[in-house]
């Protein structure tokens, strides 16, 4: 098939006119969003929380005034991204015409290796450390909310919207990675490329209420494992632990678990160490006659030091994807034995193609209409 029988991907196409974002006052004219409609009510209740708080002292002044210098930076730094030419919108750049389109051909079409930092846009790159910047804002937020003393109900919820940040910024990971993966069609990285171009521009991401839940209860069900780190022989009951933890995610496990390269990044994902390490881990254990060995043997037996505790911290878990990340790009580029792509690679392709095909279906019923 020629490049030329490929159509042109609408960016609308992801939007039906009653979801298409909506200019907030909290927007600016690029539509990058500083807080989400969820976020500004946390704020405002935190902000609120924080005036009517009995404790009248130096430090309440201090939180205040954190509080306030904090989200006027971020607004800041929105406005000034803001400046910079829309990424969904025509543009003449030294006088070089640039079109979404343009953008979405030269992303599928890239066939650079390694780190591509310096041939994004500048607005994919800023907004990136806006989210960056807005993450640490709601983790400090937490902090503070603690020192207050205000209740867990509102840290709890202050920390939720910092860990769905950190999945935001795994998901335009995952993106670039699987608009680069030729074994996908060119149909879906185009699709996967314009969600991308959205998600530069609004710095928002509408996949990510479908994503971060599961694999966060997922990384969470890990801790059921311990008692099963053992042999790590027949490793396919132990996938069944997470079976049960959401509908979407029972259907990936049902249709894509047969495939070699899922099974093997979901040990990764499981057990937090590397496939070769798992290979090694397996070897010598069948040699010394061993039936279990806790977490904390595995740095013992393998000789090296890794980092095999349960940890809740979304940190951590950003920090793991990123290894297990450049761990897969290697084999991939090198062609050698293991999992080519992450755990998150395949679950978000998973999804995308899921939310391809029910768009593709409702566009079919509204033409019926």
């Amino acid at each position: 098939m020629k490049e030329e029988d490929f159509e042109p991907v609408d960016l609308g196409y992801f939007f039906p006119d009653e979801e298409k974002p909506k200019k907030r006052q909290d927007a600016f004219d690029t539509d990058i969003v500083v807080f989400t409609a969820k976020q500004q009510k946390l704020v405002d209740t935190l902000n609120e929380m924080l005036a009517n708080s009995k404790d009248a002292g130096a430090t309440h002044i201090d939180h205040m005034e954190y509080f306030r210098k904090r989200v006027e930076n971020l607004k800041s730094l929105a406005a000034a991204i803001a400046e910079f030419p829309s990424l969904l919108e025509r543009t003449e750049i030294a006088n070089r015409e640039r079109t979404p389109q343009s953008l979405i051909e030269s992303l599928v079409n890239s066939t650079r290796e390694g780190d591509t930092t310096l041939q994004l846009p500048s607005k994919a790159t800023l907004g990136k450390g806006f989210l960056v910047a807005k993450l640490h804002t709601f983790s400090n937020l937490v902090k503070l909310a603690r020192e207050a003393k205000l209740g867990d109900e509102i840290i709890n919820d202050i920390h939720a919207e910092t860990t769905s940040m950190m999945f935001l910024l795994l998901a335009e990971d995952v993106y670039l990675n699987l608009i680069r993966d030729t074994s996908l069609s060119m149909d879906a990285r185009r699709q996967l490329a314009s969600a991308l171009l959205l998600l530069w521009e609004h710095r928002a991401d509408q996949n990510i209420d479908d994503i971060a839940p599961v694999l966060q209860a997922v990384w969470i069900a890990r801790a059921k494992l311990a008692p099963a780190f053992g042999t790590m022989m027949g490793t396919s009951e132990l996938f069944t632990i997470t079976f049960s933890l959401d509908d979407q995610w029972s259907k990936f496990i049902g249709s894509r678990l047969q495939d070699e390269d899922v099974k093997m990044a979901m040990e990764e994902f499981l057990f937090g160490i590397s496939y070769e390490q798992i290979l090694k881990l397996k070897s010598i254990l069948r040699e010394k006659g061993i039936a279990a060995i806790g977490r904390q043997e595995v740095s013992y037996y393998l000789g090296e030091s890794v980092m095999t505790e349960l940890s809740q911290d979304y940190r951590d878990f950003f920090q793991q994807y990123s290894i297990r990340r450049d761990n897969a790009r290697v084999r991939n580029r090198l062609k050698i034995p293991g999992p080519h792509k992450t755990l998150e690679d395949h679950f978000i392709s998973f999804v995308m193609q899921l939310n391809i095909e029910k768009q593709k279906q409702d566009a079919a019923a509204r033409n019926d209409n």
